[in-house]
């Protein structure tokens, strides 16, 4: 099938101009075509099992120089280019090198203990006849899917360049279902659409909900890593690895041909990349199956980034935590201080003089209780917002000098919490809110980091709402992604994990840093609090957001009603109590919080139980069963133990789950704690509605399961060390 496929695709390739050049898989189910097309424009096809999944489709850039922007229509093979700002025409094949990659490396956390990266790769070097300039493309073709990149090497006529756009394809085969979240330049906390790529133009305006900072750009235009499956049952994801001194890919849908172009984000002069040779871009990824589960378990992204560059990593740790949050997100608390005062000038502002609102939540007396909450319960740190002063104008103001992040409110005492938390075992995690003034963060970035190591904080969360400043700037330009990754590395000099919200969505950086322990980068819990998520919203995260890395997604909510939290608020969080304990799992993070408050843990001590059991790093993940957007199911074994914990989610229509505890030990006899939705429970009118039940298993044994619209089942399995722990006990 695959030779039939071939010979048709190359008679394609002669048509456009040949020799064509072929690359394969490892495994042999992969087959990646490249040649050039008439007026030497260099195209791609990829294909599955001899079955067609991108069409030909073309590579390459425009570059700025011209006064005259060309459109580069799907269909336009025969216009006039301007050689000096063309780099997808023009070009020959100068030469084709081939090579072979096999290793195995180890994750200094993640969802397994080590990782297999093998591939087949061919470099293109393209030659453009006119100019002189040389290009690469790079492509590296795994059992799992496609990655490719371009390459500058050093030249003397290709040395300064701007990008205005990256021209690459990626020609879809038909009108396929797409899980979809609008393209913009500044979030991506929307929820995401199912819809077929026609219908993208028709759902986009309801599909843009409001957010503090947004910049959507086409009726058609759709961010990564992007879901896909065609009518004949291919799973396909795109998305880009290694984000690097470039802007953030989004894609642009031309809806009649069905043909994906790379769209970037632009700076605050409209410029998509500033480019010195020789350099690199990031890769392009296209992950391909017959089997939704194994998109979940691809490590192609982490694959194709260069591995770890910190030397020593044993202050690299995973964290439970819980945190001063949920009460202000809810409205209960406040980050602020006071009422008092309509501007702040640090360090001019006289906070004693004062009268405090009585809503702050950063209080000394506050921040002990939940470090009490966090000792008595096993976690390992406690996340504190609204501690520093600025908090009362830090917001739609447009401010440059907007935090210090030194200085706390007059009623939280920094060295009273440091020696209390110590004291009781438990870390605490910095908060620094940038407001997304991002010239002030990196003023103070030193200090902050070395306030940190002062205080005992190893770990930050940073946050960046609202429009960038400077002004024009957007959250996901070259500049801006550059940014991010300077706090990065330099949080890794202070032995500093970093946790940060509303950046640009990652990437598989995390196996390079891997003190870049969780970010935010989608749509959280935090938006049960501001009118619900849709219920299936957790079941295509793993397929979108996750392919990139962990999120700090923030679980664990046990009282749905936010209502009960703040009368004011009428919200409700679309999950039951089991779903929130079953993300613990199949959204696996390093990092992960109990985020609901600690008196509606109390209420439910027995389910609380499996959130202070769970492990956060993993030796071995098993995807059981998967479709994106109505069910996730997954286990996983602890690293270092013999324990396993099986989670599993399901949308709208809920689910009914059936999986084999095949991945056992055969030789041994296990215990499972099931945590699971009651019969008659539902996201909306029964959430908290639970059962737990233990059993015997073993490798043989089956469960399953019903799981409730917006529900989940969660399970913690331990070997049996006596045999009177069986006592009473059904076998499954």
């Amino acid at each position: 099938m695959i030779k039939n496929y071939l010979t048709a695709l190359l008679g394609t390739f002669a048509v456009w101009c040949a020799p064509a050049q072929t690359l394969t898989s490892p495994d042999g189910n992969l087959e990646m075509t490249f040649g050039i097309a008439d007026g030497g424009v260099p195209q791609y096809a990829l294909a599955y099992k001899g079955r067609e999944v991108i069409r030909p489709s073309r590579l390459g850039f425009e570059l700025k120089g011209s006064r005259v922007k060309n459109e580069f229509a799907a269909g336009d093979a025969t216009r006039t280019a301007d050689p000096g700002t063309s780099l997808y025409d023009g070009f020959e094949v100068a030469a084709a090198d081939t090579a072979s990659f096999d290793e195995t490396w180890q994750p200094v956390w993640g969802e397994q203990a080590s990782i297999r990266n093998r591939y087949n790769e061919l470099a293109v070097t393209l030659r453009q006849k006119a100019t002189d300039r040389k290009m690469v493309v790079r492509f590296r073709l795994y059992d799992d899917g496609l990655g490719f990149r371009y390459e500058f090497p050093e030249q003397p006529n290709l040395v300064y360049f701007v990008i205005r756009e990256e021209r690459t394809q990626f020609a879809m085969t038909g009108d396929h279902i797409a899980w979809w979240i609008p393209g913009d330049y500044d979030t991506q906390e929307y929820d995401y659409t199912r819809s077929r790529l026609s219908e993208i133009r028709g759902c986009m305006e309801h599909s843009i909900t409001d957010n503090l900072a947004q910049t959507s750009f086409s009726p058609t235009g759709v961010q990564t890593a992007l879901q896909l499956r065609t009518d004949d049952g291919l799973y396909i994801n795109l998305h880009e690895a290694a984000l690097v001194n470039y802007p953030c890919m989004h894609l642009n849908l031309d809806d009649t041909n069905f043909v994906f172009e790379a769209w970037l984000t632009p700076d605050s002069q409209g410029d998509k990349g500033y480019m010195q040779a020789p350099c690199t871009t990031p890769w392009r990824t296209v992950i391909v199956s017959d089997d939704a589960r194994d998109i979940l378990a691809s490590r192609l992204t982490l694959n194709l980034n260069e591995p770890c560059k910190i030397a020593d990593t044993s202050w690299i740790k995973p964290c439970k935590y819980i945190g001063i949050w949920w009460e202000m997100i809810t409205g209960r608390s406040d980050w602020s201080y006071t009422s008092d005062l309509p501007a702040v000038q640090l360090g001019v502002t006289d906070y004693s003089k004062v009268k405090p609102h009585g809503r702050h939540g950063a209080t000394t007396e506050n921040t002990k209780r939940y470090i009490d909450f966090a000792a008595a319960n096993g976690f390992d740190a406690v996340l504190v917002e609204g501690w520093n002063v600025g908090w009362e104008d830090w917001f739609g103001n447009s401010k440059d000098y907007v935090f210090d992040f030194v200085t706390p409110y007059p009623d939280f005492d920094v060295a009273a919490i440091r020696d209390y938390a110590a004291s009781k075992g438990v870390k605490m995690i910095m908060h620094h809110e940038t407001s997304a003034s991002v010239r002030n963060y990196e003023r103070h970035l030193d200090t902050a980091y070395r306030f940190m190591r002062a205080n005992g904080y190893d770990a930050v969360k940073s946050g960046y709402v609202g429009p960038i400043i400077p002004r024009g700037e957007n959250h996901y330009s070259q500049w801006l992604v550059n940014h991010y990754q300077y706090a990065l590395e330099k949080a890794a000099e202070y032995r500093i994990m970093v946790n940060a919200h509303e950046a640009v969505r990652p990437t598989g950086l995390c196996r390079t840093w891997p003190n870049l322990i969780g970010n935010e980068s989608a749509r959280g819990t935090e938006y049960q609090a501001f009118g619900g998520s849709k219920p299936g919203h957790v079941c295509v995260l793993p397929f979108t957001r996750l392919i990139g890395g962990p999120m700090d997604y923030t679980p664990g909510l046990f009282e749905m009603d936010v209502s009960k939290i703040n009368p004011a608020n009428t919200s409700h969080a679309n999950c039951t109590i089991c779903n929130q304990l079953a993300l613990y799992v199949t959204m696996a993070s390093p990092l992960q919080m109990a985020a609901d408050l600690p008196e509606n843990y109390e209420r439910f001590p027995d389910a609380f139980q499996f959130i202070k059991d769970v492990a956060l790093d993993w030796s071995e993940s098993r995807y059981l069963e998967a479709e994106p957007g109505e069910y996730v199911t997954v286990a996983r074994k602890a690293k270092g133990t013999g324990r396993w914990f099986v989670g599993s989610t399901a949308g709208e229509a809920g689910h009914l789950s059936t999986i084999a505890f095949d991945f056992l030990d055969p030789e041994k006899r296990y215990i499972a704690t099931i945590y699971a939705d009651a019969p008659d429970a539902h996201y909306r009118t029964n959430p908290q509605a639970y059962t737990i039940r233990r059993v015997v298993v073993t490798s043989r044994s089956h469960l399953t399961q019903t799981v409730a619209p917006g529900g989940g089942y969660a399970v913690s399995v331990e070997e049996v060390a006596d045999k009177a722990q069986t006592k009473g006990l059904k076998r499954l």
